[in-house]
């Protein structure tokens, strides 16, 4: 695995239980300015492998990614660690997000 694609398995294993974080505060943790969309490839590609809890990740505006199937699934997980879900899919980042509103050390 590159050095960055561990960086973000890193920073994805750390958000903890009852907590949420962004695609780009899970790149600027591990170093990627501009990685959210690698964060989305990672993701994709290794939650499945590495075990990731893929549910934690949503958007930087506290809206759960829309996919297919996806959307009630992951708000469910998320409802079953205590994170209270919007009916419109929305997390509030100040409350629930794994640092607050920004990535530790910026």
């Amino acid at each position: 695995m590159l050095l960055s694609t561990l960086a973000i398995v890193k920073a994805i294993r750390s958000i903890p239980r009852g907590k949420v974080s962004s695609y780009r505060d899970i790149a600027l943790s591990a170093g990627l300015s501009n990685g959210a969309r690698q964060v989305v490839r990672v993701l994709h590609s290794l939650s499945k492998k590495e075990k990731l809890p893929w549910h934690r990740v949503i958007r930087a505006d506290g809206s759960i990614a829309p996919g297919p199937g996806r959307q009630e699934l992951q708000a469910a997980l998320l409802r079953r660690e205590g994170v209270k879900v919007s009916k419109t899919g929305r997390v509030d980042m100040e409350t629930y997000g794994a640092w607050g509103i920004r990535t530790p050390g910026l």
